[in-house]
């Protein structure tokens, strides 16, 4: 099971999207070199706010190319980086991970999923209603958060679009994902 980076983006001040770049350097326990995000506690304003001593589960960002055909067929036009995300993948299911997951990006790097991102407001911000195509709910009711996946990085490298993305599975029971 793997699938492939398409695109890396990184941003060292606070902003919704993140330009592109040619690579980018994950540092272990830290996340994304340079990145506004990085760092060994919580980087995100509202989590700061709560509490800044909790630990960074949100060290690196990904999301599945595949998400921005769905809501382009919505009549959203969403390109990589501009969600947010530090990596964005194809060919690889990163919603139905299990929590503790390995992913290994590219030669060196690897990353463990953590949990779901949790979609806020500032997505309509960027597209009037694109809130609603990545965060809904199922016939039970339940929240379905469709905005990617978080997570740290175990160990260092560069990642590159057009590196391979390998799926090391935890050993069971697997635990799903929720926000994080």
């Amino acid at each position: 099971m793997g699938g492939s980076v398409t695109a890396v983006s990184s941003n060292g001040t606070y902003s919704f999207s993140k330009p592109n770049r040619a690579s980018i350097t994950l540092l272990a326990g830290l996340g994304v070199e340079g990145d506004v995000h990085a760092g060994v506690t919580v980087k995100h304003r509202s989590r700061v706010a709560q509490d800044p001593t909790q630990p960074n589960l949100r060290q690196v960002h990904l999301i599945h190319e595949e998400l921005f055909d769905e809501v382009r067929a919505a009549g959203f036009e969403v390109a990589p980086g501009e969600l947010g995300e530090n990596v964005t993948t194809r060919g690889l299911d990163l919603l139905d991970l299990p929590v503790g997951t390995l992913l290994h990006l590219g030669a060196e790097a690897v990353v463990e999923v953590t949990g779901l991102r949790n979609p806020c407001l500032q997505i309509d911000h960027f597209q009037g209603g694109l809130l609603k195509q990545v965060v809904g709910r199922d016939d039970l009711g339940n929240v379905v958060r469709r905005a990617g996946i978080m997570s740290v990085v175990r160990a260092g490298g560069v990642v590159r679009p057009g590196d391979p993305v390998e799926v090391e599975l935890p050993e069971g029971p697997h635990r799903p994902l929720d926000r994080v």
